[in-house]
């Protein structure tokens, strides 16, 4: 199955210029979501996985079912004020201003294998935060992972040396 055929582009989207890469499509697809699912949980099925750590809100449709599929335990990383116990926060650059994301403080276990996973990689500040708190918890991250690379926004780049890995390619 092209996973790209149930990805839909919508123009203008939030602002003027900017072609948003819509995902309900393929997660309103039972085919289309269940092969995504299943192909993520081929690729880390192996590798010790024993977190699948997500990014709000998308990432949530994915770390969750992949969480499942792999029997491990998920952990949500959230903006600031919506986890209820202690966390740790983690601030990035935006193109005007900054962004935080927080994680608790007892989700990771030090020496913990982790996938860290989203949507989408645009610019790379979310997730690159999302790995500065998984490796402050201790967590030792396998690989990040997402639906879709936007490669011309050159968000990689943030994540350093960490091993990463997508289904779809935007250039």
């Amino acid at each position: 199955m092209n996973l790209e055929t149930l990805i839909r582009d919508v123009p203008d989207f939030p602002k003027k210029g900017i072609i948003f890469k819509d995902i309900t499509p393929l997660i309103g697809s039972p085919d289309g979501l269940r092969e995504t699912i299943e192909t993520f949980r081929r690729r880390y099925e192996r590798r010790g996985i024993q977190r699948v750590v997500a990014v709000e809100s998308r990432g949530f449709i994915f770390g969750a079912a992949l969480a499942y599929a792999l029997g491990t335990g998920f952990v949500p990383v959230r903006k600031p004020g919506k986890l209820p116990a202690a966390t740790l926060r983690e601030e990035y650059a935006l193109e005007y201003g900054t962004d935080a994301v927080e994680i608790h403080r007892d989700a990771i276990q030090p020496g913990e294998k982790i996938l860290v996973i989203d949507d989408v990689l645009a610019t790379g500040g979310t997730l690159a935060a999302t790995c500065r708190l998984v490796r402050a918890l201790g967590g030792e991250i396998i690989e990040v992972a997402t639906l879709i690379e936007l490669v011309f926004l050159n968000g990689r780049a943030k994540l350093g040396d960490l091993p990463y890995h997508t289904l779809i390619r935007v250039v």
